[in-house]
């Protein structure tokens, strides 16, 4: 076992851990951040994106000791980090535009969409493609989606992007 220290949506934590545990897998089954999905643990899909440090990672693809020392902003923080908890803003361009259907996908597509308006707060249709292509949804066809990030950045909402 490897102790860990970090900081997750806030809150400080420190747990013993196997070194070979992910961080989705920490998430989730220590900590009970659930709106961190696993879909299929190689990657590919992006359900599980959370901030690390500011920066957008798939949680699969990180062990959990790599993230000893850091900070670490889920689904669940996001809107906590901004209004006093009320939705984020991005959370809400997806509710008010429809940008899900199953919701499977819609954690991690609003983590990476943060963290896109961040970077690039008035991006084109391409570069929201662009942005976005490490997340995939099975439902939508992305065009509600698309419609979502266009809708937040319009409003500028990207406050708290990147926490």
């Amino acid at each position: 076992m490897t102790r860990i220290n970090l900081t997750v949506d806030g809150a400080k934590v420190a747990d013993d851990v196997e070194p070979r545990m992910l961080l989705v897998q920490y998430l989730r089954e220590k900590l009970g951040k659930t709106g961190t999905v696993i879909g299929c643990d190689t990657s590919n899909c992006g359900a599980c994106t959370v901030h690390l440090d500011g920066t957008s990672v798939k949680s699969c693809n990180v062990l959990a000791v790599q993230a000893d020392g850091s900070e670490v902003t889920t689904i669940e923080g996001l809107a906590g980090t901004y209004d006093g908890g009320d939705l984020h803003p991005v959370q809400e361009a997806f509710r008010e535009c429809h940008g899900l259907q199953c919701g499977f996908c819609t954690p991690g597509m609003i983590m990476q969409t943060t963290a896109l308006l961040a970077e690039n707060p008035d991006p084109s249709e391409e570069e929201i493609r662009l942005g976005l292509e490490g997340n995939l949804c099975r439902c939508t066809g992305y065009h509600n989606i698309v419609k979502a990030v266009q809708h937040a950045a319009a409003q500028g909402q990207t406050e708290g992007a990147g926490s």
